[in-house]
This record gives structure tokens, sequence and C-alpha cells, in this order.
């Protein structure tokens, strides 16, 4: 197999394996299971990086999506290896930010699909949108990928 081509630098991975509950009516994975697996592995993330869903409680804080962006580009099947790549890509510091993931077939080497979620901070309590803890800020801000420069 090729290594995969990655949009940006040093993906946070997270695998899946498609199952036979995966598969709809024309035999490939149903569209909703992407999504929800982007979501799985941001979340996967943001806890690797420091920020559980026990820090957003204690922080009264957390970042809300707002906007979904996918691109559906190859079909998979039962049994293929997905591998989801997610970045923070866009993080201003203080309300909004913006997620990239991209997802490969591990049998083919190709990409599958990508996605752009961008966030704005809240606060729990009220859903109302607020300014980001300087915890989120320290965690956050060091991690922001840049474009490969094969994927310009």
């Amino acid at each position: 197999m090729t290594a995969p081509n990655w949009d940006f630098a040093d993906p946070y991975l997270w695998a899946v394996t498609v199952e036979a509950a995966h598969i709809d009516a024309l035999a490939h994975t149903c569209n909703t299971h992407y999504v929800e697996w982007c979501m799985e592995a941001a979340w996967a993330h943001t806890t690797a990086l420091g920020l559980g869903a026990e820090d957003y409680q204690r922080l009264d804080r957390a970042m809300a999506l707002t906007h979904a962006k996918y691109d559906y580009l190859r079909a998979t099947r039962e049994g293929d290896t997905l591998l989801v790549g997610t970045w923070i890509t866009d993080w201003p510091g203080k309300m909004k930010m913006k997620r990239q993931l991209q997802i490969i077939c591990e049998r083919t080497a190709t990409t599958v699909f990508r996605g752009t979620l961008e966030f704005v901070c809240i606060q729990i309590s009220t859903g109302s949108p607020k300014r980001s803890p300087q915890e989120f800020i320290d965690i956050y801000s060091p991690v922001i990928a840049a474009k490969t420069p094969s994927s310009s």
C-alpha cells in the first residue's frame, strides 16, 4: 500500500472498520456514518489534547458545531479500514474554530471523504456564545495545522 497523502501534516488518526451495519441499499457505506465518524474523531482529538467532557463541564464552555461541509468522493465497502485524519486549521483564539477532516481508505490509499467543521465557543449553562477560556486558547493554539505542500 502507498502511504496516505494527507491534506495537512501530522493528522490525529482515528481508525474504523466498515461493518455490515454500515452498508446501505447501494451496497456501500451509508453517508451518515462518515458524519458520525468525523464527530467521533473530532471528539477523540479534543480529548487527546486534554479537553475532555469533564473539562468542558468544569469550565462551563464547549465548542459547539455551527456549520459543516462534507464532500463524499469515493464509495467504501464492508471490511474496509478507514483512517479518519483530523486537524484544527483555524483558531483565532476568541470564539471560533475550524476543523478539517479527511478519510482515507487503507486498502486503496485514496481519499474517500473530506469535511470541514466550524465551531463557536458557548457557555454550556446558557447555550450562548462566549469568549473561549484561556485553557482552550493554550491547548488549541499550538496545534493549528498548515497545509502540506503536496496537497496545495
